[in-house]
């Protein structure tokens, strides 16, 4: 069988993926056309790189340009066999024939509020035999004589062969069925994400400061790497179980890897050094740290303090004017953070006059961090 090249792929991160499919479903949606005409999608990507994450993101999308509420059906097809696709046989009220029960992922709500999205995930991991039933579901919307509404996208995700995971060779014929996107990871697109998603500021100022770090190659074969994931992860159990590193290092080492939690404990002993982030956004202005490395924590934790409280411009226009004392490279970094909060806060910035003085006499630092 021959394996499916991605260097034939569109490649895109998962933001862009998530803008260009948005555009196409909703201008398909909003001019009331079926959803079936988009073809069956189909991405691609080491694992932990952000596929999940960005389906969600585009059901969250879709709703807000179309009004509609989107419910995601996620199968991982690795756990399924061609059975639990088609369904149970049984026989008919007369007895005389054999009808299949319909699968719970194939009841889907067909109001026209709504949108569905079929996520057929680790496509590639499944068996060849649940592969061929994924056929009818990605060409004709059906397995067997069960069909999909007519309000449902179907996407598919799974690893490439090179991954290094359970990965069983796509066959052409139903890789002819889909619209391939490989999705490579970049900083900048999970930064955006991650601001909006209140990723912990430590992980975002240490991976600000080593973006390399946010994902690995994993070429020693660990078990333990640094993915996107692996990154929500150690966020997860620094903002719940506690933000003490040294008290939950050995959770961090078994997410990321003991290499690369030992230098993320040691990067982050620079936040014992930050001024008080609270006196800040009160209007107090406490020196500036000289310290390269605190500079990239006191923005990343001054972040993530405002976007929790992007509703109070009194607070947002005193983190302001203290950014104008931050090197202006540093200062762009931050408001270019700001004005990722969502749509439209750039305009709530230029309402504050310490912006658009910043802006007027920096612009080049700010021009130079996009």
């Amino acid at each position: 069988m021959t394996e499916i090249k991605t260097s034939s792929m569109t490649v895109q991160s998962v933001d862009g993926m998530v803008k260009q499919l948005a555009a196409a479903y909703s201008s398909v949606i909003n001019a009331g056309l079926p959803v079936r005409l988009i073809p069956s999608v189909m991405l691609w990507g080491a694992p932990g790189v952000g596929k999940s994450q960005g389906v969600r993101q585009l059901a969250e999308r879709i709703e807000v340009t179309t009004g509609k509420s989107v419910i995601i059906t996620d199968v991982r097809l690795l756990l399924f066999n061609p059975i639990d696709l088609r369904g149970i046989p049984t026989v008919n009220a007369e007895r005389t024939l054999a009808i299949w029960l319909r699968p719970k992922i194939f009841q889907m709500d067909e109001s026209e509020d709504v949108i569905n999205i079929l996520f057929l995930d680790e496509i590639s991991a499944a068996p060849q035999s649940v592969q061929a039933a994924a056929y009818q579901i990605t060409l004709d919307r059906t397995v067997g004589e069960h069909k999909l509404p007519e309000n449902c996208i179907v996407i598919a995700a799974g690893n490439r062969v090179t991954d290094k995971s359970v990965t069983y060779k796509m066959p052409r014929a139903l890789a002819n069925r889909l619209c391939h996107f490989e999705i490579e990871h970049s900083f900048e697109s999970w930064k955006h994400w991650a601001i909006a998603s209140g990723i912990n500021s430590k992980v975002l100022g240490f991976l600000t400061f080593s973006q390399s770090s946010l994902m690995s190659d994993n070429t020693d074969d660990g078990l333990a790497f640094t993915t996107p994931r692996t990154w929500e992860m150690v966020s997860t159990l620094l903002n719940v179980v506690s933000d003490d590193i040294e008290s939950i290092f050995p959770m961090i080492a078994g997410c990321i890897g003991i290499g690369k939690a030992l230098e993320f404990r040691s990067w982050c002993r620079v936040f014992d050094e930050l001024p008080d982030i609270d006196g800040i956004f009160s209007g107090k202005m406490p020196d500036v740290p000289k310290n390269t490395d605190a500079l990239y924590a006191l923005t990343a934790e001054m972040t993530a303090r405002a976007c929790r409280c992007k509703e109070d411009m009194e607070r947002i226009a005193n983190s302001v004017r203290y950014a104008k004392k931050l090197p202006p490279e540093f200062a762009a970094m931050l408001l270019r953070d700001y004005m990722a909060f969502e749509d439209g806060f750039r305009l709530k910035l230029m309402c504050i006059p310490e912006f658009t003085e910043w802006l007027q006499k920096n612009g080049r630092f700010f021009t130079d961090a996009k």
